[in-house]
């Protein structure tokens, strides 16, 4: 279809979804539900809404703290020498969707000042509507946004296409690489393109890691190997270096506010850590029982970021949750008895048989809440408390969930949709 004429089917669809009538087509998935959650949260579809701009000495330390700082070369070389001839610019936005970075041709670059589409600026999915940036990050996968998909209309004479770079250490969302320009020079194999520079900037990362482990690992093994008992060496995101005296683990999870001293970790039980040039050296201590969990907290309260707190006598930590680990859990929260595996896999698929999956996902997850997650049934240990999170808007429960569980949770309790 020519980009006029799909521009002339996507306003009518926008047009018809804000009426809640019937549209000459049904927008695409992704898009209908950034266009919900617009209608939800009150979005203008007709303001050109904007949020403070950063100051050049805020927008300075956000880029110095960004991860993203390290894989601009990257980004750049994947990137920028296709922009000019594709009348195209390149934006690198942090986690909270405000643009740290942004090169490309000149012309589009004057048009973007115009639309607000500038360094320091908040593409947030709730201040300016469905957009590349914004609407990547609360879907998590890339995006790819086209004229009148905007759900602001100061925003259809443009298209963008977004992809989210995550830390391959924790899987943490880092930001969002977009490409954007004019809707007259949008190809259908942009988002491919921006997708695959972003992973790219993800291996880059993942290298850079590894040899930072390798440099650990250099100062590690001679000490470990002077060690009594049982000690091994992790980075600051208990990636592990060098071992002695145990199984090896790939990672260990490190509390917040790690600092020397005694600490309880739940792979572990009460270790001692002391600090080494580029991580820690835990030595697990000999004298004492690992001391239980008792209590956990499912945070399920902010769209899109959801974590499992664990709390114990020497203190606490937490794990970052995959919406499915977000899913199981909040089954498991819901039933102290446990369900088995045929249970959770009717809840989250709508099929009792994907019990290989299931366990696979639940091995997964316990391999970070060890001594609180128990099996056969799968639930939560008897002497652990478990506090649910949800957030204020029932339907904004795991929001892209189709579990059925899950989905029976949201309905009733959500109003009316505007778009079919």
């Amino acid at each position: 279809m020519h980009p006029r004429e799909a521009t002339r089917l996507l306003k009518g669809v926008r047009a018809a979804a804000l009426a809640g009538a019937r549209p000459p087509a049904a927008p695409r998935p992704e898009i209908a539900e950034s266009w919900r959650r617009m209608l939800a949260r009150g979005v203008h579809p007709d303001r050109d809404a904007r949020s403070r701009m950063l100051s050049a000495a805020e927008t300075e330390e956000r880029r110095h703290v960004s991860p993203l700082r390290e894989v601009l070369p990257v980004l750049r070389e994947g990137l920028l020498p296709a922009l000019d001839g594709a009348l195209h610019i390149m934006v690198v936005a942090d986690a909270d969707g405000r643009l740290l970075w942004r090169e490309g041709h000149t012309s589009i670059l004057r048009k973007a000042d115009r639309l607000g589409f500038a360094v320091g600026a908040d593409w947030d999915e709730a201040v300016v509507g469905t957009n590349g940036v914004g609407t990547a990050l609360v879907a998590r996968r890339p995006v790819q946004v086209f004229s009148a998909e905007h759900f602001v209309s100061s925003h259809h004479d443009w298209t963008c296409a977004g992809a989210p770079v995550r830390d391959p250490r924790d899987g943490r969302l880092l930001g969002v690489v977009d490409v954007s320009g004019p809707l007259a020079t949008m190809h259908p194999a942009t988002l491919a393109w921006v997708s695959s520079v972003a992973r790219l900037a993800e291996r880059e990362l993942r290298i850079r890691h590894l040899e930072s482990l390798e440099r650990l690992r250099a100062v590690a093994a001679p000490l470990l190997a002077r060690l009594p008992g049982r000690a091994l060496a992790v980075d600051p995101h208990g990636w592990t270096a060098a071992v002695t005296g145990l199984a090896p683990a790939d990672r260990i999870p490190l509390p917040k506010d790690f600092a020397p001293g005694r600490v309880w970790l739940p792979q572990l039980g009460d270790c001692v850590a002391e600090p080494l040039p580029g991580g820690w050296l835990l030595r697990v201590a000999p004298d004492r029982t690992g001391t239980a969990a008792t209590r956990v907290v499912l945070d399920l309260s902010r769209s899109g970021s959801w974590s499992a707190t664990v709390y114990g006598s020497s203190g606490s930590w937490s794990q970052e949750l995959s919406p499915r680990h977000a899913e199981l859990l909040f089954l498991l929260a819901e039933s102290p008895r446990g369900r088995s595996a045929a249970e959770l896999s009717a809840e989250v698929f709508g099929d009792p048989a994907r019990t290989v999956t299931v366990r696979a996902e639940l091995s997964r997850v316990r391999r970070h809440l060890a001594g609180v997650l128990a099996h056969r049934p799968y639930r939560f240990a008897e002497d652990v408390e478990v506090e649910l999170l949800r957030p204020e808007d029932p339907a904004a429960l795991l929001p892209h969930s189709t579990a059925p569980a899950v989905v029976r949770a949201r309905l009733g309790r959500t109003g009316p949709g505007m778009i079919p």
